[in-house]
């Protein structure tokens, strides 16, 4: 699973763009080639329930309060190529749910890559993990928001063993 591969997680314009990104993108883009059509992507999508505390989060970043067809969510195009599948789009940091988990099978085995290590990413690990998914997280095919929130995410990631698990893309692709 590639999580969020967007222009507004990428982008250095973006308030959330992780410096990162760029350095990932190759580390997910062996990972994809490597899973082929196993490959899911998720976009992040604004809801459009107000009423809720994502009426705040909005609030707190007008910037992102764009309609679902903005640019900003578009994926970026390193990432239009990465499945042969639609994206999975939620409106929901993680993204595991019942949308992932009747595609790859209750149990499964994942691989997750994407942005924000410190978002979306530990928020879909965790989920996964809590659902019974065996978890491996590619460190360096995810991008953080800081280098410092990237290690805590990752460090919080690693006390979840052994329905999650921190490696590397080499390593990943060495045990296929």
């Amino acid at each position: 699973m590639v999580i969020d591969p967007q222009a507004i997680f990428a982008s250095a314009e973006s308030a959330w763009g992780s410096p990162f990104f760029g350095e990932a993108m190759p580390h997910i883009r062996a990972l994809a080639d490597a899973f082929g059509d196993r490959v899911l992507v998720t976009r992040w999508m604004p809801t459009a329930d107000r009423s809720t505390s994502w009426g705040d989060y909005f609030a707190a970043w007008p910037f992102a309060d764009q309609p679902p067809n903005h640019p900003l969510y578009d994926l970026v195009p390193e990432a239009t190529a990465l499945t042969p599948h639609p994206s999975i789009d939620l409106p929901t940091f993680g993204k595991w749910g019942p949308e992932i988990e009747a595609v790859v099978g209750r149990g499964a085995h994942v691989v997750l890559a994407g942005v924000s290590t410190d978002c979306c990413v530990i928020s879909t690990a965790l989920a996964a993990a809590d659902a019974g998914a065996h978890v491996i997280v590619a460190a360096d095919a995810c991008a953080g928001s800081t280098a410092e929130n990237h290690a805590a995410a990752l460090h919080v990631m690693s006390l979840y063993p052994p329905q999650l698990t921190i490696s590397d893309t080499a390593a990943i692709l060495s045990a296929l």
